[in-house]
């Protein structure tokens, strides 16, 4: 499965003359996440080109910062290489090497991984009135150590759900009892016929985390559900539906 960032996408402006045109990313990272499991030497992720033009792609991890750059990361990984050249319809693979340094031993390390593409100069012609754009894309990285107990796969499921008073509104609280990162989408609120929507995110290992309702504004009847898709570790969305604890 392929997307382009799982993910976050941000433009830059590089540079305008007298008018613009409309930029799209060109670079496509296979896959929506990465998991790096300990002991491993590296882990690789391929990027590849779908545009008509060579692109320039510099790489890096970070912890969670938006503005971190190649310079000021501090994530515990080396990518090999890290500023290449792709050529149209050509692809490149990224080496992940994890740099030995301390993480928990007893659950997930959630990182990020940056590939930034800068596209060619333009030479003559109409490409000359042309907004140029470099894109960064985002998908998760996490580190996760040996013998950690369950699964990714039961922790979609072990996620506890409960409605509670939030100001003049209510939220839903999720507790994750596990030791696995476990990431939502469309997540919604079921009281009979009645569905209430909530914003989606992802709940680390032993977090406790509210997601708030904006249209709840009264305690829905007894027998209330949560319902929302988790991503697995092959980016694909897994359907669960939940009976809310008292």
């Amino acid at each position: 499965m392929r997307v382009q960032g799982d993910w976050c996408r941000y433009a830059v402006l590089m540079a305008a003359l007298f008018g613009c045109s409309q930029a799209m990313s060109s670079v496509v990272i296979t896959g929506t996440r990465v998991v790096y499991p300990a002991g491993k030497k590296e882990v690789t992720v391929k990027v590849n080109n779908e545009g008509t033009k060579p692109v320039l792609v510099q790489s890096w991890i970070d912890q969670g910062d938006l503005a971190s750059t190649p310079t000021n990361s501090s994530a515990p990984f080396v990518i090999s290489p890290p500023v290449s050249r792709i050529d149209p319809s050509k692809g490149q693979s990224l080496r992940l090497m994890f740099t030995g340094a301390p993480l928990a031993a007893d659950k997930e390390s959630v990182f990020w991984l940056n590939v930034l593409e800068i596209p060619a100069k333009v030479s003559g012609g109409e490409e000359q009135n042309m907004l140029q754009m470099a894109f960064r894309s985002r998908i998760k990285v996490f580190y996760r150590p040996e013998n950690l107990p369950g699964t990714p796969a039961s922790a979609i499921e072990a996620v506890q759900w409960k409605l509670v008073h939030q100001g003049t509104g209510y939220a839903l609280q999720a507790i994750n009892p596990t030791a696995f990162h476990v990431s939502l989408t469309d997540l919604v609120l079921i009281t009979g016929d009645q569905k209430a929507l909530s914003e989606a995110g992802m709940i680390a290992p032993g977090e406790t985390r509210l997601f708030f309702l904006p249209d709840v504004k009264s305690a829905p009847a007894s027998g209330a559900e949560v319902e929302y898709n988790a991503i697995n570790d092959y980016g694909a969305q897994v359907l669960t539906r939940k009976r809310l604890k008292p």
